[in-house]
Parts: structure tokens; sequence; C-alpha cells
């Protein structure tokens, strides 16, 4: 997919980058590149490969999941004008 000079002003417009003209022909032949790159990597056979998230076989370290802290619920909701089922109902405001 190649972009004439006119499509990358054009982008650069919407993307509100200055791009002098001066610079088209160098930008042109850039993105020409990156274009012809992902051509050849969207031709490559990926049937079978199973995707990751990463190159490397990474795992994270996992902390034990325990409640540190008593629940105080109810205390916190002695102060609301409004609790029900143990939540704050709160005035409708959209119509």
């Amino acid at each position: 997919m190649a972009l004439s000079q006119n499509e990358i002003q054009r982008i650069a417009y919407l993307a509100r980058i200055k791009i002098d003209d001066a610079m088209l022909p160098r930008l042109q032949q850039q993105l020409d590149s990156i274009f012809e790159m992902i051509d050849a990597l969207s031709k490559i056979n990926t049937a079978g490969v199973t995707p990751m998230a990463h190159a490397q076989p990474l795992a994270l370290p996992l902390r034990k999941d325990s409640v540190a802290e008593p629940d105080r619920r109810d205390h916190y909701q002695q102060a609301a004008p409004a609790v029900s089922d143990g939540l704050y109902l709160v005035p409708k405001v959209i119509e």
C-alpha cells in the first residue's frame, strides 16, 4: 500500500502534524518501507503457532489472597443519609 504525497499531507493535517514539502519525499519513502514490511509479515504462515503475550516464559509472583482488615461496612454507612442492603442510595440526577 503506497501513499501519495497528498494522502500523507491529509493524514498529517488530521493528526495536526506540520510537515514541510521538502520532507514529503523522504517521509513517503519511509512510510512505503513500513507498509512493505507489514505486507511481508502478513504473508507469513502462522497456522499452528500458539499466541503468546511475551517472548520469554514469564510468571509473576503472586501473594496469598487473604483478608487483611476487618469488615467495617456497617460502621462506614452509619453516616450515610440513605442505605439499603449494604448499598449507598443516592437521588436520581438524570431524567
